[in-house]
């Protein structure tokens, strides 16, 4: 008899510290959470560097191509060079989104959780999860659309007439005619969410 109590007294302490062990921190659950429900805002954030890489790539090669491509084989090298950049892209995309969840577990949410309480953590779940916020997710792209056309057809004009002020000053300090007029502010283009 005083071995089966023994033997129940281990198992039972045994089963206590497994239970324990697997018990997560409440504010690590809600933490995850609320990084979770902020991953469309993350994908984004992916696709804004993508975007910058290839920026990168794309001014540092301009100007090779630009001297280096004779003006009859430029087309084809263009449509070449974009696909090019097109495989690049792709290829960001994906080593990049390999590492959100990494980045999410090592950095994002210790930072949450060590920037708020448990409680906190809980309304931050609850706002990303409202429905007007929801709804606010999905009009930004449009409302930031609108804004920016508006501010770049209402600042145009003078950042046109600045351009011409820069060009007059350059070419003076260059010591060569003015270039060509500056060109219209470029059409902006929607923000993707």
């Amino acid at each position: 008899m005083k071995k089966l109590l023994t033997a129940l007294l281990v198992a039972g302490c045994a089963f206590s510290a497994t239970s324990q062990a697997q018990t997560v921190d409440p504010k690590l659950e809600w933490a995850t959470k609320v990084v979770a429900l902020q991953q469309p805002d993350l994908d984004a954030l992916v696709g804004q560097l993508v975007g910058t890489a290839a920026q990168d790539i794309v001014a540092g090669w301009a100007p090779r191509f630009d001297t280096s491509v004779p003006k009859a084989r430029q087309a084809k090298a263009t449509e070449e060079f974009n696909a090019e950049l097109a495989k690049f892209a792709a290829d960001a995309n994906k080593i990049i989104s390999a590492k959100v969840a990494q980045a999410n577990s090592e950095s994002l949410i210790p930072a949450y959780m060590e920037r708020f309480s448990l409680d906190e953590l809980k309304q931050l779940a609850a706002f990303f999860e409202s429905p007007v916020v929801k709804k606010y997710k999905t009009a930004t792209p449009e409302l930031v659309d609108v804004f920016v056309k508006k501010l770049v057809a209402s600042t145009q004009p003078d950042i046109q007439a600045r351009a011409r002020q820069f060009d007059t000053a350059a070419s003076k300090i260059v010591g060569s005619a003015p270039a060509a007029p500056a060109a219209p502010a470029a059409k902006p283009q929607p923000q993707k969410k």
